[in-house]
This record gives C-alpha cells, structure tokens and sequence, in this order.
C-alpha cells in the first residue's frame, strides 16, 4: 500500500511517560496542592446541609461543643462527604487506567459503557424483588461492567484505531444498556422506586455499611494499579516496544481493565452512576504536564487523578447546594453536575482533535448499484410493509379489533366502545408513521452531510436540544399548548444544532468533530434534562421517561400536525437537493469544483434536518437509532444516489418506529413499552453489526 493510497493514522491519544527524570519538588508540589483543595472543598462540603448546624457549630465540636452537631456530623454529613471520596478516587483511577491501556483521552467508564453496565444489573435484581448484601451487589455490577467493557473494546479495536469509532461504539451500547435499564424502570416502578434519581449518582448515604465494606476494595484496586505504573508506562511506548522490553502486553492489560471496572462497579454499587468524573479527572492531570515534568507517569497519574476525582465530586456537590439550596443535594444527583461538567470536557477535548479514521468514508461507499426496476420494486415493497404495519397498529393493542370494525369506524358505524378505542389509537399509530419517517430522512441528509455512515441526529445533540425545549416548557408552562411545544422543541433544536455546529467549526468542517461535539451535547442535554425533572417535578418522573424513552401514549391530533406539516414542506426540500448530497456525501472538494456552494448547501440540509428531528420529537419523545438505520438499510437496499435513498429511507423509519410502536403496545399489555426503548433494542444489534463488520475491513491498516 502506498504513502497515497493508506489511511491516515489517528494522531497518538495520550502522551507516553517522558524518558527525563522527574522533576520531584514539582510533583511534591501538586500532590501538596492537591491535596490542599481537597481539604479545603471537604471542609466546605461538611458545613452544608439540610438542617441548621453550621461551620461555627462544627468548630465548637472540638471544644465540646452540642451533641446536636455531633448527631448531624455522623449521622449525614461525614457518611456523604467519604461517599464522595471513595467514588472519587475509585472512578478518578479507573479513567486514568482506561485511558492508558486504550491510549485515548475520551476512554472513561462512562464512554466504554462500564457504569451503563454496572447499573443495569444492579437495577434488574431490584426490579424482580431481590435484595443483595452490598459485596454480591457489588460483585454482580463487576460482570455487568466487564460485559459492556469488553463488547465496546472488541467493537473498538481496543479504542486505539479510532476516536470517534470508541465513542460511537460506548454510546451505543450504553443507549442500549440504559434502554432496558429504563425498562426495567417502567415495568417494575413498585420494586425500583428511587432508582431513577440514584441512577444519574446521588451521594445521599443513610450509614456507612456499604462505604465500609467497599473501601477496602476500593483501596486494594487503587494500589494494585499503581503498583503497575512501571508496566503502563512501558506499555505506553506501544505494544511493539513494550514486547522487546519483555511486558506481557496483553496480560497487563487484562489485569489493569478487571481493575478499573471494579472500581467503576464499586462507585456505581455505592452512589450509582456518577458520570464523567472518570474522563476529566486524568484529562485535569494530565494538563500539567508543561508545569510538572514527569505527572505523565503513571505512580504520579493515578493517585494524582484520584485527588482529582474527588475534588470534581465533591466541588460538584458543594455547587450544587450553594446555588440549589440544601434541599437540592437531597433531590438533586450530584452525577447531574459532574456530566454537564464531563460534557463540556468533552467538547474541548473534540475541538482540539484530529481524527481522520475508518468512520470518514462517504456512507454509500459500498453500497451496490441497483437498476431503476429494482428500485422501483423495493419502493413497492417498502410501501406495503409500512400500510401493513399501519393496519396492524390500529388492530393491535390491549384491545383487538378486526378489520371490519376499522371500516365500519371509518364509516361512522361503530358502536361507543370501538370508537374510543379506534379514536384514540389512530394519533398513535399516525404519530410513529410520520415521526419515524422524519427521523429517517433527517439521517439520511446529516449522514451525508457528515459523510459518516454512523452519525443520526440524535448524535449531533438535535434530539436533546429538542427534548430540552420540550420538557423545559412542560415544566414551567404545563398547560402549554400543542404548538407552542412544537415551536419551542424546533427553538431547542435549531440552538443545539448552532451551538455544535459552530463548535465544530474551525477552518473548516471536520466530520469526526462535529460527531464528538455533538455527543458531548447530546450528554449536556439529557442532564439538563433530568436536573429540570428531578428539581422543579419530582413527582412525575412518568414525564422524564416519556421523553427520554420515546412514547406515543396519549397522541393526540393536534399533536401529529407539525410533524405532517414540516415532512410536507421539507421533504420536497431535501429531495429536490439530492444532486447536492450527492456531492456533499463524496468530498469537500468536488462539490465546489461542480459549482456548489459549500457551506451554504450544507448548513441548509442541516438547518432542514433539525427541524424535522424537532418535530418528531416534540410528538413522540426522544426515538434513537432511526436516524441511523434506517438510512444504511436504504442504501443498502438501492444503492447510494439519494433519489432513491430518500423514500425508501422514509417508508422503512415509518416502518421501523411503527412496529416498534405496536409491539410496546401488545407484547405486555395493558402495561407498555415506549417505542423508543423497542428501537434502542432493534436497533443496537444492527449498529453494533455495522462496527464490527468495519472493524474487519479497516483494522489491519489501521494497525
């Protein structure tokens, strides 16, 4: 293969420990400093809460002072504040273990979907009613974690090959993870009551029971991988080098992955999932490197990365309840705090990245070439399958109906019961047909767009910023009307889609970028979402799940209309640009060459595909994966030229949101499934398929 013709090679994640000596007044320096922040955050921290003892009460306690300060300090204070400490140390570790073996700045327990992981099966033994002792519950996290690291790694090439290719891969399986986590939560409401809180990371501890049984495990994890700090700075000069200089590569870094997921599973055992602390703590650390000549190290970097770690959670929950009030550190998780913060790492982290990987290729690049017959064909194919599934939807459902009862209620004929029930259940059915065909021509145009195969809306933070705008208005205008949702979701949206769109704007618009940003704001939304839920309506966590899961319940008319009126003027839209996203989808180049106006076209088509995720949203919730697969199937069905990709794309997203609608409404009925979790579920196969089948392609050059 020729200097030409090879891919470009992913620029080198995280720096190896430097060959100098250690500068050891400048690391005593920052371990001190550290160590003096935390303190001071810690004491800070202990003088907030709900009741009224305050900092001059405390220090009478060393005078002997009232009992009532005493009480308090034991009973709430300090169990938190140590809570704080074990997960800040233990997910600190673990980021900066993750990160090293993987040898990329965004590997984290989040990213991998470790905590993802851990947390569901935490969530499915509450959920069927059993009640473990905290070191099984521990031990039963550990396996769930390991599981997920494992699947994202191996899909992943061991998260060195690409940047964006870990980050596609730990968010997929942790929206799928965290799909039948909330599953789980809608179908056993009674058995996990309070997990929806805990599962964004709540430092609220009732004893120190479970802190010390964990501790120890804590402890002994966190000195075993610094004791392996010599192997991970060899390991660190690459895997070649590090083979000469006699290190069993692949021994190491079994060994140090089974301990940063037992410290990830130990954090979420003890507080739940407490996101991102473990992707800024080593990044924090790491940027000292110019002050401090040898923190690169990995004896300095992961205890370094723990102090870290618990100054971010704990500095965390000290902002949370200066600016909430007390009351919020009851109600509010603390995790909440740490992923706005971990998203907004994210975004700088992707806007100094350069990443040219196996996931920038134009995504019709193999796509086969189809006559105009067979086109046609699969059209009609299409067509018939979504009118199927249309009539079942309005037959299926805690109530069957026949056919004929469908036509006598078309007629005005039915009796009472039939016409409530038809009534009622075609704004569903209309809801899933138009939103999933909006989803899919919305991915079909950022897909080319971003000439990345694997980006959706949703990825680009266009989902979230919808949903924020939604649930924000419901929460303070609950009578809001149906237009005046739909018209701040589509406001959401467009500021969302601005704000990653000119983040990922330098000189030029990187693909790779404008993905990593987007997640980043994807994560900033959701938390911004369940801060809204949890701290202005706590009650109705039916609301929360409504819009993260993606639910047709309770569709009305009116509600369908804006998602009718923006398919009717936009489509027509994007199909008469299909010339132009054929272009956009080749290279940057070409299309200007052709007479193209660049950007223009391309914020155009995207400005068009925000618009018509907002309104899909604004109807049936947040709805992952359409955007993503039903484009590929299209092209993989009639090739890569968007007039023919369009419609065939349309008709199978109204295909796929519609079965997944009918299914949420019959498989448990009366109880339903929202129609975003059944295609999370359909859905992650298929995009894990589309990893692992470029992992075969791209991973020998890549290596």
């Amino acid at each position: 293969m020729t200097t030409l013709t090879a891919p470009p090679r992913p620029e080198p994640a995280t720096r190896p420990a430097p060959a100098g000596p250690l500068s050891a007044p400048r690391v005593v320096g920052a371990f001190v400093a550290g160590a003096l922040l935390l303190l001071v955050v810690a004491a800070v921290h202990l003088t907030q809460g709900t009741s009224t003892v305050g900092a001059l009460d405390l220090l009478r306690l060393v005078t002997g002072g009232e009992d009532e300060a005493a009480r308090v300090l034991v009973a709430s204070r300090i169990p938190r504040l140590l809570a704080g400490l074990a997960i800040g140390v233990a997910l600190g570790c673990a980021g900066a273990a993750l990160q090293s073996i993987a040898r990329n700045p965004l590997a984290s327990p989040d990213t991998l979907a470790v905590n993802a992981g851990a947390h569901l099966a935490i969530v499915t033994v509450a959920a069927f009613g059993i009640s473990l002792p905290v070191l099984p519950a521990g031990g039963l996290a550990l396996l769930g974690g390991l599981a997920a690291a494992a699947l994202v790694m191996a899909l992943s090439a061991g998260g060195q090959s690409n940047t964006t290719r870990l980050i596609l891969a730990g968010s997929a399986t942790a929206l799928a993870l965290n799909s039948a986590t909330m599953l789980l939560l809608i179908l056993f409401e009674q058995g996990t009551i309070g997990l929806f809180a805990w599962g964004n990371g709540s430092l609220v501890q009732s004893d120190l029971n479970a802190l010390t049984q964990l501790a120890p495990v804590i402890g002994v994890a966190v000195v075993a991988l610094v004791l392996l700090g010599h192997r991970l700075d060899i390991l660190a000069l690459g895997d070649d080098t590090a083979t000469v200089l006699g290190l069993d590569v692949r021994r190491t870094r079994l060994i140090v992955t089974v301990l940063a997921v037992l410290l990830s599973a130990a954090a979420v055992t003890l507080t739940g999932p407490v996101g991102f602390v473990g992707l800024c703590a080593p990044v924090i650390v790491r940027l000292l490197g110019p002050l401090v000549p040898g923190v690169h190290r990995h004896r300095v970097l992961l205890p370094l990365s723990g102090i870290a770690g618990t100054i971010i959670v704990l500095g965390s929950d000290v902002l949370l309840r200066a600016v909430m009030g007390a009351q919020a550190g009851v109600d509010i998780p603390t995790g909440v705090v740490t992923t706005l913060f971990g998203a907004a790492i994210l975004i700088w982290l992707a806007r100094r990245h350069r990443d040219a990987g196996p996931t920038r290729r134009p995504p019709g690049g193999h796509a086969a070439v189809r006559s105009a017959t067979f086109h046609r064909a699969v059209v009609a194919c299409c067509a018939v399958l979504a009118v199927t599934a249309v009539v079942v939807g309005m037959l299926a459902g805690d109530t069957w109906v026949l056919l004929g009862d469908i036509v006598n209620w078309v007629q005005g004929r039915t009796g009472p019961a039939y016409t409530f029930v038809l009534d009622q259940r075609w704004p569903r059915v209309a809801a899933a047909v138009l939103a999933g065909a909006a989803l899919a021509v919305a991915g079909t145009t950022v897909q080319a767009v971003c000439r990345n195969p694997l980006a959706e809306p949703g990825i680009l933070g266009i989902t979230a910023g919808a949903g924020l705008g939604a649930v924000s208005l419901l929460t303070f205008v609950p009578l809001a009307g149906v237009w005046a949702v739909s018209g701040v979701a589509g406001l959401g949206a467009i500021l969302a889609f601005a704000l990653v769109y000119g983040a990922a704007w330098r000189g030029g618009l990187s693909s790779d970028r404008l993905v990593l940003i987007g997640f980043g704001a994807w994560y900033g939304g959701m938390a911004v979402i369940t801060f809204l839920i949890v701290a202005f309506d706590p009650w109705n966590t039916a609301k929360a799940l409504t819009w993260l899961s993606g639910s047709t319940y309770g569709r009305t008319a009116t509600q369908v209309l804006p998602v009718a009126i923006a398919l009717v003027l936009l489509t027509p839209a994007v199909v008469a640009a299909r010339r132009e996203l054929d272009l956009l989808a080749l290279d940057d180049d070409t299309p200007r060459v052709l007479g193209v106006r660049l950007e223009r076209a391309r914020l155009v088509a995207l400005v068009a595909a925000a618009l018509l995720t907002s309104t899909a949203v604004s109807a049936v919730g947040v709805i992952g994966f359409v955007g993503l697969v039903a484009p590929h199937a299209a092209r993989v069905l009639v090739g890569g030229r968007h007039s023919r990709v369009l419609p065939v794309a349309a008709l199978l997203g109204a295909l796929l949101v519609s079965l997944a609608d009918t299914l949420g409404r019959t498989v448990i009925a009366p109880a339903q499934i929202p129609a975003g979790l059944v295609t999370a579920l359909i859905g992650t196969p298929y995009f894990v398929w589309l990893l692992w089948r470029s992992r075969a392609v791209v991973s020998p050059s890549a290596r």
